[in-house]
């Protein structure tokens, strides 16, 4: 596990969100969203994207945030128990945790592998139960926290295409559903948003060049109200807790 702190401040312990999958579109802005609620924010991403990652904790700190940038493989057991536990010894008590991984791929059923299956398996469900898990390890016993999973489309049905996705984004949903019966009683809010329609981004930029229209029609997800969402999950009171919301633009077809 690589670990990047150049620029950090050196400072007591404080509240920390943890962000695993931080890219430039939802992970980003939700990392921005709890930097602005007062909450030290920790960013991941795999090794091979730290320079971006460490470009993203560098916006924060540059905003007046606290941000920490981790390259770390979230489908490995040992990295992932080896980042809870320095997170909570030397940034903070973890009151957030966002699992945002996507790993969209499109192959035709006959075309995918045993590799592709597997490897969407183990990003986007494998790596969601460590997180989940190793969340629940440090919140259950402090009796609070929040953890937020973020589902898509394929996590509600299977699209054609779509095997590996569906089945790994449906693993995670039910994932979060018992996760979210066994630790809201202990005070622990589980939650799981489904983004339902492109987001826009780098990958929606490459796709549609000339995405500007339908920013202006509001006509695809912005991360930051994606993530404005994620904030309020957090802040519910626990007598009107939220286990599923789906967001979508107010013209999508579903």
């Amino acid at each position: 596990m690589k670990l990047s702190t150049e620029g950090d401040p050196v400072m007591a312990l404080m509240p920390t969100c943890l962000i695993i999958g931080a890219g430039d579109g939802v992970g980003g802005a939700v990392a921005r969203a709890f930097a602005r609620e007062g909450l030290a924010v920790c960013v991941t991403r795999r090794p091979r994207h730290l320079d971006q990652l460490e470009a993203l904790a560098s916006a924060i700190r540059y905003e007046g945030g606290v941000a920490h940038a981790y390259g770390v493989d979230a489908r490995d057991e040992a990295q992932m128990i080896a980042l809870f536990d320095r997170i909570e010894a030397e940034v903070g008590p973890l009151e957030v945790v966002v699992f945002n991984i996507g790993a969209n791929v499109r192959f035709d059923v006959a075309e995918t592998t045993a590799q592709v299956y597997s490897k969407v398996w183990e990003m986007a469900a494998l790596a969601g139960f460590f997180t989940g898990r190793e969340a629940a390890r440090r919140m259950g016993p402090r009796g609070r926290g929040t953890i937020l999973f973020t589902g898509a489309t394929a996590s509600m049905r299977g699209g054609a295409g779509f095997s590996a996705f569906a089945g790994a984004k449906a693993a995670l949903r039910q994932l979060a559903q018992s996760l979210a019966r066994e630790m809201g009683p202990k005070g622990v809010h589980v939650a799981h948003v489904v983004v339902d329609g492109m987001i826009d981004g780098t990958f929606a930029r490459s796709m549609v060049p000339d995405i500007q229209p339908l920013l202006d029609a509001d006509a695809i997800l912005k991360p930051d109200e994606i993530a404005r969402n994620y904030v309020w999950l957090h802040n519910q009171q626990r007598s009107a807790w939220t286990f599923e919301m789906d967001l979508r633009p107010f013209a999508e077809t579903w």
